[in-house]
């Protein structure tokens, strides 16, 4: 896997374990940096878990919607608090 010199270069993996150009469809991959001799100075691997959390009764994205909500109603009850003293 050799690049070109003082470049980078990406390859993405889907959840296939296939190769893919799309980053939307990635799960996983490398990301190799190369010095100017064309030698790896770093490779970066990434791999995304796409799994929910097991002890969640709802999902992590309406999960996420009520503790802003909480944290919106928490800043508005001690700016209440906050005007009336």
């Amino acid at each position: 896997m050799a690049g070109a010199p003082g470049q980078k270069k990406v390859y993405y993996v889907d959840s296939d374990n296939r190769r893919t150009n799309d980053p939307d469809q990635a799960v996983g991959g490398e990301i190799a940096e190369y010095d100017d001799h064309g030698r790896v100075l770093r490779r970066t691997r990434f791999f995304l878990d796409r799994s929910e959390i097991p002890w969640l009764p709802v999902g992590e994205s309406a999960f996420l919607l009520w503790v802003a909500a909480a944290l919106v109603l928490v800043w508005v009850c001690i700016g209440v608090v906050l005007s009336l003293t």
